[in-house]
Formats: C-alpha cells, sequence, structure tokens
C-alpha cells in the first residue's frame, strides 16, 4: 500500500491512474457553530479538504457518503454545495440517515456535484446507492435499490467497480451500531457476489476505519470529517482519533490502492 508521499497528485500520477477521494459524516447544519462530540463540523471538513489538497493537490473526484448535513436543512446543503463548488472536481453525493434525502437532492446539484447513482472514472465504474429510510438510523436499499444495483452492475460487464453506500453491509463489532447497519444485505450480497468485477464496498455512518474482505471484495469503512466514534464498544465513545478521509488510486488495468489521511 501506498504511503500519503507516494499518492502524488494529478499533474504527477502515472497516466492512466485515477485518484478518488470519500468523504464521510460531515454533519453540516444550518447553524455555522455546531459541534458533534466537541468538533466544530463545518471547520473540520474545511480542515479535511486542505489537508487533501496538501497531500495530493486535486483527486479526479470525491464521493461524499452519506450524513452530510446533521439536521437535513437547506442552509447545510448550500453551505455544503459552496464548499464543493470551490473543488471544481465531480463531487458525487449520496444520503445518510441524517439528512434530508429530498433536500439533499433539490438543493446540492449543480456545476461539479451530483446526486447520482452512476459514475465513471478512467475506466472505472462508481455504483452510488441510496440505503437512508425517512425516520429511521438503519439502512435498507429495498427493491428499488437491490434492481438498481443489479442493473448497473449488469450495464458494468467486466469493469472494475467500486459500490458505495452510507450504511455498513456487516455488523463492525459494537453493538450499538450494529443495530443500524443495512438490513437487507443478504439480498445486497447475493447481487455483489454475482459479480466479482466489483473490488470494493465503501461505506460511512461508523466514523472509524473499517477494512474486511468477503470473497472478491473488500469491504471499508472510514471515518467521519469530524468526530470518530471508538470500535468495538457497547455504547457510543467518542475516539481521539482525528478527522480523515480515504483515498483511492484507481488504475487502467483494474488495480488499485486505498489509505486513510488523517488531520495531525
Amino acid at each position: 500500500m501506498a504511503t500519503p508521499h507516494q499518492t502524488a497528485s494529478r499533474t504527477d500520477r502515472p497516466a492512466g491512474t485515477r485518484l478518488l477521494v470519500q468523504l464521510t459524516d460531515c454533519h453540516i447544519r444550518a447553524d455555522g457553530g455546531f459541534t458533534y462530540d466537541g468538533i466544530d463540523t463545518r471547520e473540520s471538513l474545511q480542515e479535511v479538504m486542505a489537508l487533501m489538497q496538501a497531500r495530493h493537490g486535486l483527486p479526479d473526484a470525491v464521493a461524499l457518503t452519506g450524513d452530510l448535513s446533521d439536521d437535513g436543512s437547506q442552509a447545510a446543503y448550500a453551505w455544503l454545495r459552496r464548499c464543493l463548488t470551490t473543488l471544481a472536481v465531480p463531487a458525487y453525493c449520496i444520503p445518510g440517515n441524517h439528512d434530508d434525502a429530498e433536500m439533499l437532492r433539490a438543493v446540492l446539484p449543480g456545476d461539479n456535484v451530483h446526486v447520482t447513482d452512476w459514475a465513471e472514472l478512467g475506466g472505472w465504474q462508481l455504483v452510488l446507492l441510496s440505503s437512508a429510510v425517512a425516520g429511521r438510523e438503519g439502512g435498507s436499499l429495498g427493491r428499488g435499490g437491490q434492481d438498481t444495483l443489479s442493473g448497473l452492475l449488469r450495464f458494468a460487464g467486466h469493469a472494475p467497480t467500486l459500490v458505495l453506500l452510507h450504511h455498513p453491509p456487516v455488523p463492525v463489532g459494537s453493538p450499538w451500531l450494529d443495530t443500524m447497519c443495512l438490513d437487507d444485505a443478504e439480498a445486497f450480497f447475493e447481487v455483489i457476489d454475482r459479480h466479482p468485477n466489483v473490488r470494493a464496498v465503501v461505506f460511512g455512518h461508523i466514523h472509524q476505519i473499517y477494512d474486511e474482505t468477503r470473497e472478491h471484495a473488500r469491504l471499508l469503512g472510514t471515518p467521519s470529517t469530524c468526530a470518530q466514534f471508538t470500535p468495538k464498544t457497547e455504547r457510543h465513545v467518542k475516539d481521539l482519533q482525528t478527522a480523515g478521509y480515504r483515498w483511492f488510486l484507481l488504475r487502467a488495468d483494474g488495480d488499485w490502492e486505498t489509505g486513510i489521511e488523517r488531520l495531525p
């Protein structure tokens, strides 16, 4: 796996490679002074984005995997849209359980910011699924989401693919979080297992690193851009680790690397 300093910026990465960055669980509110477990969420997101550019330059795209807002407000999404617009690279957004999915879809899209279930990046396919269910902390794709996943993976053919969603499709070892996983994970994996071109299933929600392998696909959880949760706990315990993001270096031949960067 590459070290941070081996992951080159767009100007000096090898030809045919693309850098994707995952940002997740930003928890932005309408009021600018909101803190989550003592972390100013707006300030922390801006610091994480500055770290991203300092380490990598601009990525080729960013994927935001839910809980983008904490209150589902128009003002929160408008602020986030302005923040993402400054990057001037494609930003693909999906909702989480804290989001108002309708408000997200109404306010965020425009310029370089997209709410979509599919994107292409250097020959790689990105499948972006909404697992958010209004009024529930846990997630579900439902029959419609399962059909979308199946159809998009058929469309991808043999192209290397990342599947992104908010809720983890597996228990992560913290009982309080494991009550909020993807309810229809069995049906989800029935589809994933039929498509060996799926390199990874990438999710947020858990505010911590997760990295396991199931069949041909890695299962990857990512730190929040604000506060972190201590792994393997019975209840919510704040972790003292800092905010961060996950990067993916995607090669045209289907090879890839991933890693985590955190604020100092």
